[in-house]
């Protein structure tokens, strides 16, 4: 017998969300690494790869506010809709400032 999840509101919503900004990072290029540590996450290179950094330990809806900044950040062109949809509900409630960090 199989083993269901157990709900939490809104959290399917925002992990199908996740899932979105998850693969659109990878979609540019960008290993997705999920760490742990005193840190948000952001994006570096370490010699010629480009590498997306998240605290493991985040809410969803952290790790949703650090990818959704670092899109922001590299501002590609041809964000498809529904990522774009994403980052500026994201950008709306503003989790995370993006003021001195």
């Amino acid at each position: 017998m199989a083993v269901k999840k157990k709900s939490t509101g809104g959290s399917s919503k925002k992990e199908k969300q996740l899932g979105l900004l998850e693969g659109f990072v990878s979609e540019l290029g960008f290993r997705l690494r999920y760490e742990k540590g005193s840190f948000v996450g952001g994006d570096c290179r370490v010699r010629d790869n480009r590498i997306v950094v998240v605290n493991r330990f985040l809410p969803v809806e952290g790790k949703l506010a650090t990818l959704a900044s670092v899109i922001r950040k590299i501002n590609p062109p041809g964000i498809p809709p529904d990522v774009a949809d994403i980052i500026d509900s994201i950008a709306a409630t503003d989790l995370f400032s993006s003021g001195d960090r």
